[in-house]
């Protein structure tokens, strides 16, 4: 078993016409055997921003630790709030330190960019390598089958419901075919204005 899938889970991303949203299962394990059912794995580091973080849960605490002081000393010394192209360097630079001993994260990150007045969407390997995207982004253990129904149901343009509706589906087909991942889902569609969740109930075996 890779490192990657030790601890299962997953996060999808995907763009849609003024807003972006991103999703997370809350499974928790360890090498299959399931210890929790409320693990999230997107957090919020601003106002109308999140980073998925799926990959080792050590790693994930550990980087989102990091992340949290670096947000608060950039916020305290420029005076203003992150904005999503900056929070991607950010994490791009943290990953990069770490090159010859990474942490096993795979960040995914969306957010509304309000200095270009838009959505913005970005994922990124172990190592910070950047990847900027107008369509969906995903991490972890069942990426295939993510890709495959993300390629299938993601079609430019969609509103916020019709986005809500496509990272579902794409999410909940995907996870419903991979043992170490699922449990449930949490959904954030981020627009200009205003940040909606939903929690998904899904299959719990």
């Amino acid at each position: 078993m890779s490192i990657m899938e030790y601890n299962g889970g997953c996060v999808l991303a995907m763009m849609g016409k003024d807003c972006v949203g991103i999703a997370t299962d809350l499974r928790f394990g360890v090498q299959g055997m399931t210890v929790a059912y409320n693990y999230e794995k997107v957090f919020d580091v601003g106002p109308q921003l999140y980073i998925g973080l799926p990959g080792l849960a050590t790693d994930t605490e550990t980087v989102l630790q990091r992340l949290k002081l670096r947000v608060n000393l950039y916020e305290l010394k420029e005076g203003r709030k992150l904005q999503p192209a900056v929070l991607t360097s950010m994490v791009a630079n943290m990953l990069y330190e770490r090159r010859f001993g990474p942490y096993f994260v795979e960040p995914v990150i969306a957010g509304w960019d309000s200095k270009k007045n838009k959505p913005y969407l970005s994922t990124m390997d172990l190592i910070g390598c950047i990847t900027e995207t107008d369509e969906f982004a995903l991490a972890g253990t069942c990426s295939e089958q993510m890709y495959g129904m993300s390629e299938a149901l993601w079609q430019p343009d969609l509103n916020a419901d019709e986005l809500f509706e496509s990272i579902s589906q794409a999410m909940m087909n995907a996870f419903d075919r991979d043992a170490v991942s699922g449990m449930g889902a949490i959904v954030h569609i981020i627009e200009k204005d205003k940040v909606t969740t939903r929690k998904i109930k899904t299959r719990m075996d």
